[in-house]
């Protein structure tokens, strides 16, 4: 059986650390949150949760949170900090590059996750089927780039992506009202690198 590597593992505790890494955060929440009608009955998905910065934002928002994420050292940290979220919060270890999950989410966000994963077009008819009717998705991750923004390319699938072709993704999969906007910006010595949000509806 092959072993499972956890690439965030030596990452983890420090994750959080970074200023870049929070204001990011904190821009894709404020996007979403204006973008969206959050309810405080609604349970959300966060799909590449991590140590748990954008459901942080979002958690005084909705009623829980269920973090699903492939690597457990982070998912430990999301546990350790659980207790100041603003909503209920769950935990699931998965990789939905494979893995499938049986549950139905109101909603679905995700923040710097998608371009880890190889298949996009199949993780968004994943996101889909997972979604209640009218649930919707956020999905937030870096334009296009040249490869220089992760200090190594491990686990990176794709270097970023193209607005139009990531709006044709969603679209072709059955998402309706699809806006796409850039959100933040990530300086960094060499360059600086535009996030957009992807916000859609079943």
């Amino acid at each position: 059986m092959k072993t499972k590597i956890d690439n965030f593992a030596h990452k983890s505790k420090s994750w959080d650390m970074s200023s870049k890494r929070v204001k990011n955060a904190q821009a894709i929440s404020d996007a979403i949150i204006k973008d969206i009608k959050l309810t405080k009955d609604m349970k959300i998905m966060d799909f590449g949760a991590g140590t748990g910065l954008l459901s942080y934002f979002l958690s005084p928002f909705v009623d829980t949170v269920v973090a699903v994420d492939n690597s457990p050292s982070m998912l430990q940290e999301f546990e350790n900090k659980s207790s100041e979220f603003q909503s209920k919060t769950k935990i699931i270890e998965a990789d939905l590059s494979c893995d499938t999950i049986d549950k139905k989410f109101d909603g679905i966000v995700s923040s710097m996750t998608i371009h880890h994963i190889e298949d996009t077009k199949a993780l968004f008819e994943k996101f889909y089927n997972m979604l209640e009717n009218n649930g919707f998705i956020a999905i937030a991750d870096l334009e296009i780039e040249d490869g220089s923004f992760h200090s190594d390319n491990i686990g990176v699938y794709h270097y970023g992506f193209d607005i139009k072709d990531i709006q044709n993704i969603a679209k072709e999969v059955g998402f309706k009202n699809i806006k796409i906007e850039i959100v933040s910006i990530i300086k960094k010595p060499h360059a600086n690198f535009n996030i957009f949000l992807l916000v859609a509806s079943k």
